[in-house]
Parts: C-alpha cells; sequence; structure tokens
C-alpha cells in the first residue's frame, strides 16, 4: 500500500494516529449515526474510499498507458523506462508522506491537510485525463504524488480524533475505515480497466477524477461536524521562521527545475535519483535520533533494533510493489486473461489483493487475539512476511518460459493469496512495533522511517522491473525469491538479539 496512514499497498489492517498523539479525551459516545460510530466517519470513509479508487484506478492502467504503443492508445515509451517512472511515482507517493506530516505538524493541521490534498489529487487526475502526452503525465504524476502523500499522512489521523482514548467503539471504527479503503483499493482498477480498454486511457484517467471529485463533495459537507483537535496544529512553526522554510521549498523546486532542464534528471534515471534521496533521508532520520541527547539509553537501543525491522521492510516492498510493475507487464504478455471469450483488462488482476485483505485481515487479527502472549515475536512475524514474499516469486518459475499469455488465472489468483499472507504477516505489525519502539521525542520521525523503507522498496521495485524479460524470467523470481528467503531466515536467527534491543518490546 504511506506521518502515518494505513499500511499501505495492500492498505491492510487499522493503524494509529498520524501523529502518535493520544486524542483529546472527550464523550463522543453519544454520537451513533454511522453503524454505530461517529457520523463523520462516513464522511472520512468516503473520501479515503474515494482516493483510493481513483490511485489503484489509475496506477492499474498507468504502465500500460506508458509503453503500449501510439496505435493503442499509449505513448510508446520504452518498457523498463516506463516501470522505472512508475517505482519512483510510487516512492514518490511515501516520500511525500513526510511533508504531509510536517505541513500538518507545524502549519495547517490534519484536517486542512487532507482536505487540500484531496482537491490536488483530483487536479492531478485531471491533468492526466486532459492534457496531452508526457505533459499530462508529469504534470498529473506530480500532483497525485504530492496529494496522495498528503492525505495519506493525516487521513487516519483524523479517524482518530473522532474518539476518546478509551471509546470501546475505537477498533471497530478504524475496521470500517479500512474496509472503505480496500473498497476502494478493489474497484479502481475494474472500472478504470473496462473504460481504458473500451473508450481509451484518458476515459480511465478521466473516471479517477470523477471519483476522487465525489469523494470531495461527500467530504466537504461533513468537515463542519468534525472536532476542533482535526484542525489544530501540534507543534506550531514560528512566525520569524517561516520566511525560511519558503525559501528552502523554493530553492528546492529551483534545484529540481534546473536538474531536469540539464538532463541530469530524466524519465530513463529518475527512479535512481528516488532511491537516492530515500536512502539519504533514512541515514539522516537514523542519524538525528540516534545522536540526540534527548533519548534515554533505552530508547536508543529501541532504534537499533529497528534497523533490522527496516531492512527487512526494504526488501519486503520491493518485491510487493512489483504487483505495479512486473506483474502488470506479465498479466499483459503472460496470463492467459480469456473469460469465457472475453479478455479481461490488464488491470483487474490489481483487485485480487484487496479481495484477499478484506477477507483475511480478519482471520489475522482472529488468530493473534487467540494466541495473545504466545504468538510470535515481531521480528519472526518481519522474518516469516519476507521469506513468504520470497516464495511467492518462486511460485511463478513453474510457469516461465510458456507462450505468450499461457499463465492461468488461477495461478496468479493463488501467488497474489500469497503475497496477501505475507502483507498481513509484516505490514500492520510493521506501523504498530514503529510507534512501540518510537523515542517519545521521535514519535513521528520514527513513523517517518517506516514509510521511508515503503518508499525505498517501492522505488526499488521499479529498478529492479528495468531487469525482467519474459526471457528470463526463471533467473529473475529465483535470484530474488532466493534473496528474500535468505533475508528472512537470517532474521529469523538474529531474533533473539534484535529482541534483546527492543528491550521488553515484542
Amino acid at each position: 500500500m504511506g506521518s502515518v496512514t494505513e499500511p499501505a499497498p495492500g492498505e491492510s489492517g487499522p493503524p494509529e494516529p498520524a501523529d502518535g498523539s493520544t486524542p483529546v479525551e472527550r464523550d463522543t459516545r453519544g454520537d451513533r449515526g454511522f453503524f454505530g460510530q461517529p457520523r463523520s466517519l462516513a464522511n472520512i470513509f468516503g473520501v479515503e474510499m474515494w482516493e483510493r479508487f481513483s490511485f489503484y484506478g489509475m496506477q492499474g492502467i498507468l504502465l500500460i498507458y506508458l509503453y503500449y504503443s501510439a496505435a493503442d492508445g499509449g505513448l510508446g515509451m520504452d518498457q523498463t523506462a516506463a516501470a522505472g517512472i512508475v517505482g519512483a511515482y510510487g516512492g514518490g507517493v511515501y516520500l511525500s508522506t513526510i511533508l504531509g506530516a510536517w505541513l500538518a505538524d507545524r502549519l495547517l493541521g490534519s484536517e486542512r491537510v487532507l482536505f487540500s490534498s484531496a482537491i490536488v489529487i483530483m487536479a492531478g487526475h485531471i491533468a492526466l485525463a486532459l492534457l496531452p502526452g508526457f505533459v499530462g503525465v508529469g504534470v498529473g504524476l506530480v500532483l497525485v504524488a504530492f496529494g496522495s502523500g498528503g492525505l495519506k499522512a493525516n487521513a487516519t489521523s483524523v479517524v482518530g480524533t473522532l474518539y476518546s482514548e478509551h471509546d470501546p467503539r475505537r477498533d471497530a471504527g478504524f475496521s470500517i475505515f479500512y474496509l472503505g479503503i480496500n473498497l476502494g483499493a478493489f474497484l479502481g482498477p475494474i472500472l478504470t480497466g473496462l473504460l481504458a480498454s473500451t473508450l481509451g486511457f484518458h476515459w480511465g484517467f478521466g473516471l479517477a477524477a470523477v471519483g476522487m471529485a465525489i469523494g470531495l463533495v461527500q467530504y466537504s459537507f461533513g468537515r463542519k461536524r468534525l472536532p476542533a483537535v482535526a484542525s489544530t496544529v501540534p507543534n506550531p512553526l514560528p512566525r520569524d521562521r517561516i520566511g525560511l522554510v519558503i525559501a528552502i521549498a523554493a530553492a528546492a523546486v529551483v534545484a529540481v527545475a534546473v536538474l531536469v532542464l540539464t538532463g541530469a534528471i530524466t524519465a530513463t534515471n529518475l527512479v535512481t535519483w528516488v532511491i537516492m534521496g530515500t536512502i539519504a533521508a533514512a541515514i539522516a532520520y537514523f542519524a538525528v535520533i540516534l545522536v540526540s541527547r534527548r533519548i534515554e539509553v533505552v530508547e536508543r537501543r529501541r532504534v537499533l533494533g529497528f534497523i533490522p525491522l527496516f531492512i527487512a521492510s526494504v526488501a519486503f516492498w520491493s518485491l510487493y510493489q512489483q504487483q505495479f510493475t512486473v506483474l502488470t507487464i506479465y498479466s499483459d504478455e503472460q496470463l492467459n486473461r480469456d473469460l469465457f471469450g472475453w479478455e479481461m483488462p490488464v488491470s483487474w488482476v490489481q483487485s485480487i489483493n484487496p479481495i484477499f485483505i478484506i477477507i483475511l485481515s480478519g482471520v489475522f487479527a482472529a488468530i493473534w487475539t487467540k494466541l495473545g502472549d504466545r504468538q510470535p515475536s515481531t521480528p519472526i512475524k518481519f522474518a516469516l512476511g519476507t521469506a513468504i514474499m520470497g516464495v511467492a516469486f518462486l511460485l511463478f518459475i513453474p510457469f516461465a518460459g510458456g507462450a505468450a499469455n499461457s499463465t492461468p488465472l488461477l495461478a496468479i489468483i493463488g501467488i497474489l493469496f500469497v503475497f496477501t499472507v505475507a502483507e498481513l504477516l509484516l505490514s500492520p505489525v510493521g506501523l504498530s512495533v514503529t510507534t512501540k519502539l518510537a523515542p517519545k521525542v521521535f514519535h513521528t520521525q520514527m513513523v517517518a522511517l517506516f514509510f521511508l523503507s515503503v518508499a525505498l522498496g517501492t522505488a526499488i521495485s521499479g529498478r529492479l522491473a528495468e531487469f525482467y524479460s519474459s526471457q528470463n524470467e526463471v533467473v529473475y523470481f529465483g535470484v530474488l525469491g532466493g534473496i528474500a528467503i535468505v533475508l528472512g531466515l537470517a532474521l529469523a536467527v538474529g531474533s533473539r538479539g534484535v529482541l534483546k534491543l527492543m528491550s521488553g518490546v515484542r
């Protein structure tokens, strides 16, 4: 599936408030206008559902739009370069959650950033639908990336403000919110893919814009009912520093523009720039936290214990996020999409994972609840998630080297089932353990580190896709799957040491 928000890609599991804060204690239990939940949950549920509809709907057709020929309505890009752009864009979404969280914490508050971000997202989809060629792609993806990052960073925080700390409806409310996320992720690729395959790609992008507009309109009607704390700025930026921040932002924009205009940043190397930028940001975050004099010895040990989990998370997302790069190419070229004489759109494969998430998330929650203190520790869950993700890649090998469109649809459904099991072992757990390991004075920064692992893994998935072809599938899936399994086993072997560093956090 990405400041805190729902664990992204696959969007699995109810998350924590975005700034890590405890909601203001107040009596909200009398408001039961939405399935026993506060009425405002319906509005946030709606905007998040339609945002996921537009996000996954657009992403489901983006790659094939980039590399399909002009005769087929596409832009005719080189396939590997197109995959790199999709990976860079995905990484950019998660990088921008940091900006969205900062804006909420220092300048605007979560609710205002959420509302503004929804407008930016809609504008991005409109650009993709109406602006021609690469101009539309450039403008559209930049706007959607920044807007999605801002919305992802704050929607969950706003949900958290609807409940007092001890409101027994809290977990159920997040579960309903999470259901909306996955409904949008399920429906988006189906409907946009259907329009793209029948009327053209720009109609698909247009439908994504319409979906976001619907979410924005219904949300705007309920803004006044939200509690005041949703608009509170937790750590206001001093007025005398606003000018400096504006100057830094302007300098960054100018620097990027110069790099693009001089040819230093191109479509083919964009993903490499995103990877390097994300690594630099992660190192900087770890360094700032670890050398700080404001954290205690135990807190520093816990941050060190998070490093192996961060590495495993990067490895996991670098494989998992290939649903939007390699798996899209695979579905286009290798998958048999014939359904009783009708060819299923490529993007429909992206709707399989949300179905499994909806079904299995409750199963996993019940398992962990039943096991209680006997459930596996967090490092073991991370190890299992990473290793099982590697196994999912190995499952492609029996179908390697087949004729075009020869892989049975049932095989991909089975492989994506394994994807989902791996995701549910790592994604919901990742955000939870991050908030537990975070030093008190660096709560948001630690959460940002988790999203940086998603950003880095997503960008790497785009880079790795450049090495994929139907001729080297055995090597590609075998090597990457094997590396993930080895990393998972290494983490499992070292889990006792990691737990020792985690100092009481399991």
